[in-house]
This record gives C-alpha cells, structure tokens and sequence, in this order.
C-alpha cells in the first residue's frame, strides 16, 4: 500500500510573497489508516516572529533562535517524503510554503508532489458539518485530540485520523474498496453532486488501463 505524507506548516504569516517563512513543519505518514513515520523540526530562517503569532502558535523567537536553520530543515524533509504524495489541510497555504522555502534549495515547482486537501474534501463530504476549519471537523467527528493546535506536529496528527475518516466514508458511501490519493485530488475538484460520477469515471479508466 502506497504510503501518503501528511504535512502542516507553522509560519510567520499568511503569504511568502509577503516575505512571511516557515517556523515549523510536521509531517505524518500514513500507510493505509496507520502512522508508520513521522518527521517534526523547528526552522530557523532569519525571520522575526510577531507577538500575534508567538501567541497563536505558541513558537516564540527564543525558540526559533535556537532552531536548524531552515533550508537544513527542508533538505531533510522533501528526503523524507521523497516520492510519496502529500496530503494537507487547506493545501494551498502549506504547498505555497513548501515551493517557497524549497525553492530557495533550488528545488523547481516542477518537481513538488501533488497536494491533496482534506479541507477541500471535506467541503464536499460533509456538506452538515458547517465549518471546515481542522479543529471545528475533528470535534465534528469526534476526532482524539494530538495537542495543542497550531503546533504543526498536533495539527499534521489531526489532519492524518481526518483523511482516514475521509477515505473509510468514500470507500461505504460510494462502494469502492479503496480512496487512493489520486482520486481523492479528482475528487476535490469535482462539484459535490458530481462526486459518484467522478468516482465511477475513475474506476473505469484504472480498468480500461
């Protein structure tokens, strides 16, 4: 069974075309429903945090002061995760800070793996859940808490049992016997409505491969 990374970054902002860098990142790897790795560091990239943030993150600059710097971090973990497929949630914000800050080891875009996100499936899953922020989805479905969130280990955990419980509802609900990553990126590009055809037009040209 083809192993997923799960990924969450900590940062100093929304945007690193605003300059804002990464603090921290975690990743989880999941082989079918189970944690078989895990890779976590602070990151040192030069960058001073603010008091907002140190307060939402609980990372402070006294931390990140004694951290490896960040382009040692990131070597190590696109090592890490080499060849596999990532997953996030609210992809955009994490695989915007992976290109940034691999692309200052002079990794091109070209060669990042494909992001699916577990915000964005959920949008279509789970049209009663009424917020689609990882906290509100795992008290929605009573997800086992990892620790503090807005720590990138914490929220990588949470992420990880949430795309579990997204794959197991796709695999009942539309009776198929396995979600792999590539349909679960087709899936959240497809409107809700269009989920079982999208589904069927995806098993359809694994067969006819």
């Amino acid at each position: 069974m083809k192993r997923i990374g799960v990924i969450d970054f900590e940062t100093t902002g929304l945007s690193p075309a605003q300059g804002d860098r990464a603090t921290e990142i975690a990743i989880v790897v999941l082989e079918g429903s189970q944690v078989v790795d895990r890779f976590q560091s602070l990151m040192n990239a030069g960058v001073r945090i603010s008091p907002f943030i140190e307060d939402y993150t609980g990372i402070s600059n006294d931390m990140i002061r004694c951290a490896p710097p960040a382009g040692q971090v990131m070597a190590e973990a696109a090592r890490f995760v080499q060849g596999m497929p990532l997953v996030a949630h609210n992809a955009s914000f994490d695989q915007r800070f992976w290109a940034a800050e691999l692309a200052r080891l002079g990794t091109g875009a070209s060669e990042l793996p494909p992001f699916a996100c577990t915000m964005l499936l959920s949008r279509r899953l789970y049209p009663q859940a009424g917020s689609y922020r990882l906290g509100s989805l795992a008290a929605f479905h009573a997800l086992p808490p990892a620790g503090r969130a807005h720590r990138a280990l914490a929220d990588a955990e949470v992420t990880a049992a949430l795309l579990s419980r997204i794959r197991s509802d796709i695999r009942a609900q539309f009776d198929v016997q396995e979600a792999p990553h590539d349909l679960l990126v087709k899936l959240q590009r497809s409107p809700r409505k269009a989920l079982p055809k999208a589904i069927q037009a995806y098993f359809d040209a694994l067969r006819d491969a």
